[in-house]
C-alpha cells in the first residue's frame, strides 16, 4: 500500500468524480484509476462503484475512509514536526476560536506573539463551541480559545486565562438605556436576541435569566456578533454579551449597560489535546499565551 494510493483514494472519495480528482491533484485520470485499482487488488475489495459519470464509495469503502483520513493526518503531522524541529521559528499553528473572541482577544494575542516570532504563520478557524472541541480532538486544529473552558471533556486539557463579566446590550431607545447599571430581572418583559440553540452563549443567556427568576422570550437569533448587535440596534430585542465582545466596537443605536445582579461571568481559556504531543512552534505559542495573560492579570 503506497501513500499516493491513499491520497488518490481520499481525493476521489471527497469529489466522487475521478476526472475532478485528477485535476485537483494535477495527475492524469488514468494514473488515479490505475492506482485505485492496485489498492483494491491489494485489499481484495471494491472501494468504489460507478453511478453514471460519478463514483460512490461502497459500504467497505465508507468504512475504509476515516482510517485513511486519520493515517494521512498523522503523516502530515509527523512531517510538520520534523520541519519544526529543524526550525521551530518557521512553523504553522492552526488555531480555532469563537466569534465572541474574534474582534479583540485573538488579534491582541497573535499581534503580540508575531512581534517576537515573526516567521511563525497561522491558520485561523472560527467555529462554535462544540465544533472547536471536536476539531482539537481530531487534530484538525492544534489548539482553540474557548469560553467557558470545558472541565469534563475527555481527551481535552484546558487552561483558564482570564474571566470576564457580561453586560446587557440595549437599543438606544430602551427605557433603561441611560442607566449606569441594571438588575437583570428588569429585562424580564423584553424580547431577547441570542445565538442559536447549541451555541454556548445561547445557554449562558438562558442560565443567567433563569438565575434572575424568569425565562427569556427569544424573538430573534444571529450566528455572529455583528448580526446580534445589528438586531439589537434595530430595536428587535435585548441581549447579554461578554465584555470582550464590546472592545474597540462603536455601537450605533445600541448601548452597553453593566449588570448589577446577578453577576454573570465566564472564564476564557485555551484547550489542547491531552493525547498528542504539541509541535515545537505550538508549544512556544501555548506557553506564550499563558505567560501573556498572567502578565496582563498582574497589571490589572
Amino acid at each position: 500500500m503506497e501513500l499516493r494510493q491513499l491520497q488518490y483514494f481520499l481525493e476521489v472519495a471527497k469529489r466522487e468524480h475521478v476526472s475532478e480528482a485528477a485535476e485537483a491533484l494535477h495527475v492524469a485520470q488514468s494514473a488515479i484509476s490505475r492506482q485505485i485499482a492496485n489498492l483494491e487488488a491489494e485489499l481484495g475489495v471494491q472501494l468504489f462503484e460507478r453511478e453514471g459519470r460519478n463514483v460512490k464509495l461502497t459500504p467497505v469503502g465508507r468504512h475504509f475512509l476515516p482510517h485513511v483520513e486519520t493515517a494521512l493526518k498523522a503523516i502530515d503531522y509527523a512531517k510538520q514536526q520534523i520541519e519544526e524541529y529543524l526550525d521551530p521559528e518557521r512553523g504553522t499553528i492552526k488555531i480555532g476560536f469563537p466569534t465572541s473572541l474574534a474582534s479583540h482577544t485573538m488579534p491582541m494575542v497573535i499581534s503580540a506573539f508575531k512581534e517576537k516570532h515573526p516567521n511563525v504563520s497561522f491558520h485561523l478557524r472560527q467555529g462554535s463551541y462544540k465544533y472547536l472541541i471536536e476539531a482539537v480532538k481530531k487534530r484538525e486544529i492544534d489548539l482553540a480559545f474557548l469560553g467557558p473552558v470545558p472541565t469534563r471533556e475527555a481527551g481535552i486539557k484546558g487552561e483558564i486565562l482570564f474571566s470576564e463579566s457580561f453586560a446587557a446590550l440595549l437599543p438606544s431607545s430602551h427605557p433603561l438605556a441611560k442607566r449606569s447599571s441594571l438588575v437583570l430581572n428588569e429585562l424580564r418583559n423584553d424580547p431577547f436576541v441570542t445565538f442559536p440553540e447549541g451555541y454556548v452563549l445561547h445557554q449562558m443567556v438562558l442560565d443567567a435569566c433563569h438565575q434572575a427568576g424568569f425565562s427569556p422570550v427569544i424573538s430573534s437569533e444571529g450566528e455572529d456578533l455583528d448580526a446580534i448587535k445589528g438586531l439589537v440596534s434595530a430595536g428587535i430585542g435585548v441581549t447579554l454579551l461578554p465584555e470582550s465582545a464590546f472592545y474597540e466596537t462603536v455601537l450605533r443605536f445600541a448601548v452597553k449597560v453593566p449588570i448589577e445582579m446577578p453577576q454573570v461571568k465566564r472564564n476564557v481559556g485555551i484547550i489542547i489535546s491531552d493525547h498528542h504531543e504539541l509541535a515545537p512552534s505550538v508549544k512556544v505559542f501555548y506557553q506564550f499565551v499563558k505567560d501573556f495573560f498572567a502578565q496582563l492579570e498582574r497589571y490589572q
